[in-house]
């Protein structure tokens, strides 16, 4: 079994769920097994980025994108699965963690200026 760790935006994207929501999120990551990175098969998945091993694993309608660093699963982002942070990132385009927050704020500042309109 993994110890399983999460970068801040994981735990800012984890910490917008309710208790319940967050438990249910994170109950398939907490039960990945060694065998299952060995031959990853849906709804995981492993890709390469700048020579990186990245694996990624849906969670109902969140993507956990992770490394693995001996006994441990390192979650680097959590995006919810329609997001274009997710699309950018599937795509291999380079998204900086910071980017992925500005991002986000600025695409739901632009939402809301539509609504004020």
């Amino acid at each position: 079994m993994f110890q399983v760790t999460f970068s801040d935006q994981s735990m800012q994207e984890l910490n917008r769920l309710d208790k319940l929501l967050q438990m249910e999120a994170i109950e398939p990551i907490s039960k990945v097994k060694p065998s299952d990175l060995t031959h990853p098969r849906e709804p995981l998945g492993k890709f390469s980025r700048a020579g990186i091993d990245f694996y990624r694993l849906r969670s109902g309608d969140f993507r956990f994108y992770f490394t693995v660093q001996e006994e441990v699963l390192h979650t680097h982002y959590i995006l919810h699965k329609d997001s274009l942070e997710d699309a950018l990132f599937r795509m291999g385009l380079p998204v900086s963690e910071q980017q992925l927050f500005e991002q986000h704020s600025k695409f739901w500042k632009y939402l809301e200026s539509l609504t004020k309109k």
